[in-house]
């Protein structure tokens, strides 16, 4: 697993310390945040320094290790505390599923271990914590070889906001894609969206393609509909924070709008996600919680007043895609079509073994 290419490294766990790379600072700076704590680890996923469901949910398992390495007691006190860090950590941000995915498994790894003690099952968090990360490579990569098999030469792809290696262990999800493709020599472009308010289009996956050497061209939101006419766009591709068992799928708020726009142009819409991101309690879109976040960050760009002081704000952070606008579902498992209730039997049998 550690011999697999990883684009961009977000996540690094080294001497008893996370190091995230400050995504708040790209593309201008790239600064490495120091956690030795849950703590950290908890405002460092609600500021966004770490971003991106898979990265998210990686970040929490290792959060969740550092809030318990240095405890001491018995094995019932050792249980609870683990159950306490995970709420806390849970409550850091809503929307995205592998964060409760992560820490979901790693309790469950715990207490399979009926007879271990403290000091037993703290070794058990820090390998599982570990393996969600070395797991995340695999499936990401498994997913660029499905999504790659979806386009032919010269076709030109849009992606909105930043599904790549920064989202991920490295590889990406939906920019998994775009590195398949570039490592088997098939020449494409990408149009990406800027992806307001916090511009990870423009400040995250620019630079990632722009350091990578793929072919890109940004574009403000609300160029999508005026490119797609033009005949400029053969598939879109994007990420997903949470996907219910119906197929209605949490992405960065506009998702929504370009999944419409490429129904109304005939433009093939998908969604690329391990199988981490499905929601199996979720029935439909409206289980997804959604997230509001601060109202400086659609008052202010980069920290600079763009509207008048005293007007409201209205910013949730994501929105839901009807499973009707997707095309299919780039996963580790293969390309998943409709009807989603059985092509979702894959997922469903791959979360149950884990």
């Amino acid at each position: 697993m550690k011999n697999l290419r990883t684009p961009f490294s977000p996540i690094r766990f080294k001497n008893e310390t996370l190091y995230l790379l400050d995504q708040r600072k790209l593309p201008g700076q790239e600064k490495w945040l120091p956690c030795r704590g849950s703590r950290a680890v908890w405002h460092a996923i609600r500021e966004m320094v770490v971003r991106g469901a898979p990265a998210i949910g990686i970040t929490a398992g290792y959060g969740l290790y550092l809030g318990i390495r240095s405890f001491r007691g018995t094995r019932e006190g050792f249980l609870a505390k683990l159950d306490k860090e995970a709420r806390y950590l849970d409550s850091s941000r809503p929307t995205a599923r592998n964060l409760a995915y992560a820490l979901e498994r790693i309790i469950r790894k715990v207490r399979r271990c009926s007879g271990g003690q403290a000091e037993q099952l703290k070794k058990i968090v820090r390998e599982e914590a570990l393996q969600i990360h070395e797991d995340d490579i695999v499936l990401c990569r498994k997913i660029g070889s499905f999504g790659s098999k979806l386009f032919k030469k010269r076709d030109s792809i849009l992606t909105h906001c930043n599904a790549g290696g920064l989202a991920t262990s490295g590889y990406g999800t939906a920019l998994a894609v775009f590195y398949a493709l570039q490592e088997k020599k098939i020449p494409f472009s990408v149009f990406v969206d800027e992806t307001r308010p916090l511009l990870q289009g423009a400040r995250l996956t620019a630079w990632e393609l722009t350091k990578s050497k793929i072919p890109c061209r940004l574009i403000c939101d609300n160029m999508a509909a005026s490119v797609m006419r033009a005949g400029k766009i053969d598939g879109v591709v994007v990420g997903a924070d949470r996907i219910a068992m119906n197929g209605d799928t949490a992405n960065k708020i506009g998702t929504y709008g370009v999944a419409v726009l490429a129904k109304v142009h005939g433009i093939p819409f998908y969604v690329a996600a391990p199988s981490t991101t499905f929601d199996l309690q979720a029935k439909t879109g409206s289980d997804i919680p959604i997230e509001e976040r601060p109202s400086h960050e659609v008052s202010h760009v980069q920290g600079k007043l763009m509207a008048p002081k005293t007007v409201k704000t209205f910013n949730p952070a994501f929105d839901v895609t009807p499973y009707a606008y997707i095309r299919g579902f780039i996963t580790e498992a293969g390309v998943l079509k409709p009807p989603f209730a059985k092509s979702f039997r894959k997922i469903k049998l791959l979360l149950k073994n884990k």
